[in-house]
């Protein structure tokens, strides 16, 4: 089946198969070129919206220069959040000596233990604290947040604390789950929330403007 074909500026977009009726990639791509400078997507050579085995159950991912989106994605703004949290994790070839210094993971592992206490006196005490300052992605880790807790559990939890739940995956969704939140709900609401973190978006952005 031949794609159809679009741009977000010069990068190639491919739509492969039919998409739910709510879905206009013309707009998406006009709202991804109005969200993101150009130059945070230096990385980005070409994206896919379709169904594809690299995706192995996720929604989107970021592989060799290219993003993939599940053709299955219901809106448009999930196709935006989809597309601008692999920008995010493209956004770590360049800059992850810079993303993942001693501050952010400090920031990020403070959050951890506040989150630890405030599971614990919920009563889901199957992780150690250890688990919790293991900051890099941990699949038993994220099982007992997705399955054992509940996003809907940790939403509530964990406002104010995180971006959204997603972030408290690992230190590399912190990230990610910043950046899209940055550019999807406002740079106030992270500055608010995760002031060090914010601050590395806002460099990352002015590195790419010069």
């Amino acid at each position: 089946m031949k794609p159809l074909e679009y741009y977000i500026y010069n990068i190639p977009v491919f739509v492969y198969g039919s998409r739910p009726p709510e879905i206009d990639i013309p707009d998406f791509c006009t709202s991804i070129e109005e969200m993101l400078p150009r130059g945070v997507l230096r990385n980005i050579d070409i994206c896919y919206i379709m169904e594809s085995p690299i995706l192995n159950g996720r929604t989107a991912t970021y592989s060799d220069g290219a993003i993939y989106i599940d053709i299955e994605e219901p809106t448009n703004e999930d196709l935006i959040e989809s597309f601008v949290h692999e920008v995010a994790h493209a956004a770590e070839q360049t800059y992850a000596q810079f993303i993942y210094d001693d501050r952010l993971i400090i920031e990020f592992k403070g959050k951890r233990r506040k989150l630890f206490h405030l599971l614990s006196a919920e009563g889901f005490n199957q992780m150690s604290l250890r688990m919790y300052d293991f900051s890099e992605y941990n699949k038993k880790f994220d099982d007992f947040l997705a399955n054992t807790v509940g996003y809907p559990t940790l939403l509530s939890l964990t406002m104010g604390l995180f971006c959204s739940p997603y972030g408290a995956t690992s230190i590399q969704e912190y990230f990610a789950n910043g950046f899209e939140k940055y550019f999807t709900e406002s740079p106030e609401y992270v500055k608010n929330i995760s002031p060090i973190l914010y601050k590395k978006i806002e460099e990352i952005i002015n590195d790419n403007e010069t």
